[in-house]
């Protein structure tokens, strides 16, 4: 009869020391992070077209991603940017969305990089990985038109830039959910803007 009591207590002793030893493994395994890309000196002027932000990210590719563009696979990255101006009787009102991609290519035969912008605007061919890279890390673009920004609101600017897996072929869209080597994008940079 003791023994009947005592066997489902050892039974959920056991049972608690083995989830704690899991729980123990699990805090100690390194945590997979998103490779980090720094967003550095947002600037918005006012053009003749209308407000132009001028940035530039700091960031090196992982190996996976590098062995993987020099093998044929097209990287791109997208820089989102966001407007809103805030109410404090209401949501804050979405003013402006705007995304740019890049696209980085190699071609083995050539060897050179190439650089296109969405939009077919820009396209350019380099000879290094760093070169193409610079034109990556330094982007100026249209994030709202003349007469969008109503003079001398605040605004509320957001901007964030990665890699843009969706766009990847089918097989490594698969293999960046999967790999940390793959993950790769910034936070969120949030600054004010007063329109003029």
């Amino acid at each position: 009869m003791i023994a009947a009591i005592l066997d489902p207590l050892r039974r959920g002793r056991q049972l608690i020391a083995l989830l704690a030893m899991m729980l123990a493994l699990v805090l100690a395994l390194p945590q997979a992070r998103a490779e980090a890309v720094e967003i550095r000196n947002p600037s918005v002027e006012n053009s003749d077209e209308g407000y132009l932000l001028s940035l530039s990210f700091s960031f090196e590719l992982t190996r996976a991603l590098e062995d993987a563009l020099r093998r044929g696979v097209p990287l791109y990255f997208t820089t989102e940017v966001q407007i809103s101006r805030p109410r404090w009787y209401w949501f804050d009102e979405k003013t402006s969305s705007v995304s740019q991609t890049t696209r980085v290519t190699y071609n083995v035969l050539t060897q050179q990089y190439r650089v296109s912008l969405s939009g077919g605007g820009l396209q350019q061919n380099f000879n290094s990985l760093e070169d193409a890279l610079a034109l990556v890390r330094r982007q100026r673009l249209l994030i709202a038109d003349k007469g969008v920004l109503k003079p001398g609101e605040v605004y509320e600017v957001m901007v964030r830039m990665g890699l843009d897996t969706a766009r990847l072929p089918k097989p490594f869209q698969v293999h960046a959910l999967n790999s940390s080597d793959w993950r790769f994008s910034s936070d969120w940079k949030q600054f004010t803007l007063r329109a003029e």
